[in-house]
Order: C-alpha cells, then sequence, then structure tokens
C-alpha cells in the first residue's frame, strides 16, 4: 500500500505545480462589483442597460416570504424588464430543481438569470443558466470544463456572507438519487455582474451568520494553503481571513444594527471566493460535501467543525503558511518561531468557533456512514483540490470518528 500512497504523493505535488502555473498564466474573469447600500438598485439599472428584457429570478421560498424580494422585483419592473419568479430553491439545491429551472428559462426564453439569496439559489441559478444553453442535465456537466456552450448572462445579489459563490467558477448540487455531490466547475459559470449589500444581510440570526462567516473563513484558509495557491490569491485568502476576524463577531453580537460589520463580511466573502476561484478548497470542504449530501447538515457548520482536525492533520508541513497567516491577522506568539505561531492561529480558531457557539461534533454522523464518506470526500479531493498534504483513507475515517456525537 505504500508505493500508491507515495505515488499519489508525487501526482500532487506535480497537480498543485501545474495548478499554479496554469492560475497565474490563465486570465481569470471577474464579474463587474457593486458595493455599498445602493449596489441593489445600481445592479437592477446595470441588467436593464445591459439589453436584458426577459430574467429569471432565481430564490428561495423563505426569503420570498420575508419580502427581501419584493423592492427587487418592483424595481427591475419599473425598468421594463419581464420577470419570471423561480422560488422552488432549497438548502443543498437539487437536480431536480435545476432541471425544473432549465425549463422555465427555455420556455420563457429568457436573456439572462439573476439569483438573489445565499450559495444555495446562486449556484442554482448558475447551473440552470448552463444547462439550458447546453441542453445537458447536472449529471453531464458534473466535473470540470464541461460546459461547452456559454451560459445566459448570470448575475448575483448574496443575502449571506458566505460561500462567495457570486464570484466563483463553481456550483454544487445535490445528487438526489445517490445522496452525493456533484460539483460543475468552469469560467464561465462566472457572474457577469454582483451587489454586495449590507443592508440585505441584517436580519440573519446569529446562527446562520456564524455558519456562513465560518465558511469564509474555511475558504480563505484553504486557499492560502493550497500547492497552488500564489501570490495574488494568498492576498485575497489573508485579507479574507483578517476581515473575518475582526467583523465575523461583530455581525454575530449585532447583526441586526451593525451595517459596518456587515458589509465588511460581504467584502471578506467575495475575497475569499476569488482566492478559491485560482488556489482550490481542500479537504476541509470535501468532507463537508459528503455530510451535507447525506445530513443535510448546513455547509458552513459542516466546514466549522471539520476545519481544526484537518489543519491538524496537515501539520507539521503548513507550520509556516498558518504562522504567515497568523502574523497578517495580527496575531503573536509567546514563543518563537512558526510552530508556535501556528499554534497561535489554530488557538484563536478554536476560541472563535467556541465565541459563535459551533458544536466540536458532527450532529447526525453514523459510524456505519463513515467508510462511505470518507471514501467520498477522498475521491472528491483528488479531483479538484490542491492539497498541502495528501490523506489516507484510514486518516479520513480516524478524523470523521473524531467527530460522531457523544
Amino acid at each position: 500500500m505504500l508505493l500508491p500512497f507515495v505515488a499519489e504523493a508525487a501526482i500532487l505535488r506535480s497537480y498543485g505545480q501545474a495548478m499554479k502555473w496554469l492560475t497565474t498564466v490563465v486570465p481569470m474573469r471577474s464579474p463587474a462589483v457593486f458595493d455599498g447600500p445602493d449596489a441593489t438598485t445600481t445592479l437592477c439599472e446595470h441588467i436593464a442597460e445591459a439589453g436584458v428584457e426577459r430574467l429569471l429570478v432565481v430564490t428561495d421560498a423563505d426569503l420570498r416570504g420575508l419580502g427581501l424580494l419584493d423592492p427587487i422585483l418592483e424595481n427591475l419592473e419599473r425598468l421594463g424588464i419581464e420577470l419570471t419568479l423561480y422560488d422552488h430553491i432549497t438548502p443543498d439545491p437539487t437536480t431536480e430543481q435545476i432541471d425544473e429551472g432549465a425549463r422555465l428559462l427555455r420556455e420563457r426564453d429568457c436573456d439572462a438569470v439573476l439569483a438573489v439569496g445565499g450559495g444555495s439559489p446562486i449556484d442554482a441559478a448558475k447551473v440552470i443558466s448552463a444547462c439550458a444553453t447546453n441542453h445537458k442535465q447536472v449529471r453531464e456537466l458534473a466535473g470540470m470544463f464541461r460546459v461547452r456552450r456559454r451560459p445566459k448572462r448570470i448575475f448575483a445579489i448574496p443575502t449571506t456572507a458566505g460561500t462567495g459563490s457570486e464570484v466563483t467558477v463553481a456550483a454544487v448540487v445535490t445528487d438526489s438519487d445517490d445522496q452525493r455531490k456533484l460539483p460543475v466547475v468552469d469560467g464561465k459559470l462566472v457572474p457577469h455582474a454582483v451587489a454586495l449589500d449590507g443592508t440585505l444581510t441584517l436580519g440573519l440570526p446569529p446562527r446562520l451568520t456564524a455558519a456562513t462567516g465560518m465558511d469564509v473563513l474555511t475558504h480563505a484558509i484553504e486557499a492560502y494553503l493550497s500547492r497552488a495557491a500564489n501570490r495574488r490569491t494568498r492576498q485575497y485568502a489573508a485579507s479574507a481571513a483578517r476581515r473575518t476576524f475582526a467583523y465575523l463577531p461583530r455581525a454575530h453580537e449585532d447583526g441586526g444594527k451593525d451595517l459596518e460589520a456587515r458589509q465588511q463580511m460581504l467584502l471578506a466573502s467575495h475575497e475569499a471566493g476569488r482566492a478559491i476561484n485560482q488556489a482550490s478548497a481542500g479537504y476541509v470542504h470535501a468532507i463537508a460535501h459528503q455530510i451535507g449530501a447525506r445530513y443535510h447538515t448546513p455547509h458552513g457548520l459542516a466546514n466549522a467543525t471539520i476545519l481544526p482536525s484537518v489543519l491538524a492533520h496537515s501539520r507539521p508541513q503548513i507550520d509556516p503558511q498558518l504562522a504567515e497567516l497568523a502574523l497578517y491577522c495580527g496575531l503573536s506568539a509567546p514563543g518563537p518561531g512558526d510552530t508556535a505561531l501556528a499554534d497561535r492561529l489554530l488557538e484563536h480558531i478554536t476560541q472563535l468557533c467556541r465565541r459563535l457557539a459551533i458544536p466540536v461534533a458532527l450532529d447526525g454522523l453514523l459510524v456505519d456512514d463513515i467508510p462511505a464518506l470518507a471514501k467520498g470526500a477522498l475521491r472528491e479531493a483528488r479531483m479538484l483540490y490542491a492539497v498541502p498534504r495528501l490523506m489516507r483513507t484510514r486518516d479520513c475515517e480516524r478524523l470523521l470518528s473524531g467527530l460522531l456525537p457523544a
């Protein structure tokens, strides 16, 4: 068993080097970004000026019920845009929802798609647009660079500060038949323009603020540690981590009034999304995707619970990078050297999780499911992520066993 593992480690190093070269030299399209309290209005005007006449709006029923969508829809109608509303998206959007949305887009002959909501509606809108123009189902587009025809134009208004999906090349859909996540990764999925409007996130409850905020931190840390990271992605990742440490506690504790904290968390989410766009995520996401597909655990919550264990597995290889990140985030250590600074950063993450009431175990995790979860996670990571340290099957199973509920 040693030789295959050594061979895989060599392939991993080569893959990381290739990804780093590719993401450095190949231009990555970024959306136009409207930022601040008037961003949503500005985006609506931008959509009209872009010549969009018929627009599919993708969201979820809860968001529509809160009334947050009403001013946006009224503004778009005032600008003369014909709207089709699709509000059937649930957390962890399913293949059936994507198929239904794509059918609706084609039937109404929409020019573009607007996603309003958290990561689920934005991911769904991206894949709906791709499936509609490519006349394919999600399973046929799953993987890397399988979107042949350019999707209809995609616009996004995130209402949570978490996934960064409004800027990323990836979207994740749940295959209802076998309870697995289907990642669709292609540069054509990057939205054309987005609005980062902190006023839309003021009503988020503390639990959701914590989970989505820890998703931001996980993106930032995994991107910073990736073998495919470069100077630019590390700048985005470090800035996102620093903003999160500074503003997530404020958004969690006084999220209904602290507009500055809300706006800064949206910026952090966007920066972290830019970082993983090129550097990729890692084992935390690979494992969290399996947990979400099987138990419907909120993605950010799963990430936050898994993160400390994955970082512990990757040490001491990642200590120099953790030390750099600690210094950038303004942390200091009582002793000299990278190890002390790395310890300090991990302690800071643990303290933040405790402050946000993040659980230390994965609720619902079953012993009998662990082999399948580990297999799925390692398969996803092997396909998509330039992880800093390879994980064996027994490593992943041991890590999951340590997260079993008492």
